[in-house]
């Protein structure tokens, strides 16, 4: 099944991330695009001005290519592919008028690095379970890709991974363009995980980098942080797989030390003294890796991982522990 000429996608998400990605599919000749947002005043604005004014205000999008619906039935309809583009805590909020019906024989999207905060669950999965979409016709798209480096055209690469190479090739090409290189790989599950355990990760880089750790630090950090994401995938998803490949490793790599990396400024302001809801209040943006901290120490309990970097943020965020104590501690189990 290929869609490559004349494709419809329906993007579901106002932020950031999903117009970056708009951004990205507009340079596509042959592609209509279905925007779904929550907000009508950026409904209007974007009808009138053709750029988001919430966020990546600078980037302006073709009217010819992107329409915008109040609807995600009207957005969703006809489109042969559904890019899922909201943070993993609103994803049934926004899909709530939406039934199975509606997404048969569509390929689906997941470009949210997160879970479902309460199930625990993959969005594949639960796209597959709620929805019955086959998980063969699901993808996820990680980075290492910053929305903010896509609205300069800077050179950015992306991961499409599926179950089954087709998948990921057919969509990979969609979302290759002059600055952007997109590669498929057939590790659904791998990639998904590494993409949500990154952002923990990011926010031990934060907390710790608040706290006055100099870079010498945070490296031998992020190298014990691939053997603890490494070792929790494969307990999750025995297979073999290049952990050191851009689609792990790169991507932790651009979430740990980016400027524009929200979970790393989220962990910065609870290094620098914010108490968690503090820090909530004063980002604009969602920081995926504060739930994720939450669902993947739940999992561990039933697998039984070492992940001491994944503990020690759980005690900060969800125990109330002083980050300064807790760093101290995870100080003697790096090597």
């Amino acid at each position: 099944m290929s869609f490559l000429n004349n494709t419809k996608i329906a993007v579901i998400g106002g932020g950031s991330w999903a117009t970056a990605l708009i951004k990205i599919l507009c340079e596509q000749n042959h592609i209509q695009i279905r925007w779904w947002l929550r907000n009508q005043k950026d409904i209007d604005h974007i009808r009138k001005f053709n750029h988001n004014p919430s966020y990546l205000s600078d980037v302006v999008l073709s009217p010819r290519k992107v329409k915008v619906f109040e609807k995600t039935v009207d957005a969703v309809k006809g489109a042969d592919y559904v890019i899922l583009a909201v943070p993993a805590a609103f994803v049934r909020e926004s899909l709530q008028h939406l039934s199975p019906k509606h997404l048969q024989g569509k390929r689906i999207v997941s470009a949210i690095k997160g879970m479902l905060p309460d199930l625990n669950l993959l969005i594949t999965d639960w796209i597959s379970r709620d929805f019955g979409i086959p998980i063969e016709d699901t993808c996820v798209i990680a980075g290492p890709c910053h929305a903010e480096e896509v609205a300069l055209e800077k050179q950015s690469y992306l991961s499409i991974a599926s179950t089954e190479c087709p998948a990921a090739e057919d969509f990979a090409a969609l979302m290759t363009c002059r600055y952007v290189a997109a590669n498929p790989l057939d590790d659904l599950y791998g990639v998904e995980y590494a993409a949500i355990m990154k952002n923990i990760i990011a926010l031990a880089c934060g907390i710790t980098h608040g706290l006055g750790y100099g870079d010498n630090f945070q490296a031998v950090l992020v190298s014990n942080a691939m053997q603890e994401i490494g070792g929790f995938v494969t307990s999750l998803d025995p297979r073999e797989r290049n952990m050191s490949s851009s689609a792990y490793l790169g991507d932790l790599l651009v979430t740990s030390y980016s400027q524009f990396s929200r979970n790393r400024l989220f962990g910065n302001m609870i290094g620098r003294g914010y108490s968690v809801k503090a820090a909530q209040l004063e980002m604009k943006m969602i920081a995926e890796g504060f739930y994720a901290t939450k669902s993947i120490h739940e999992m561990n309990k039933i697998h039984h991982v070492n992940m001491p970097i994944t503990n020690s943020v759980y005690r900060v965020l969800y125990e109330e522990h002083a980050p300064a104590v807790v760093m101290e501690d995870l100080k003697k189990l790096l090597k």
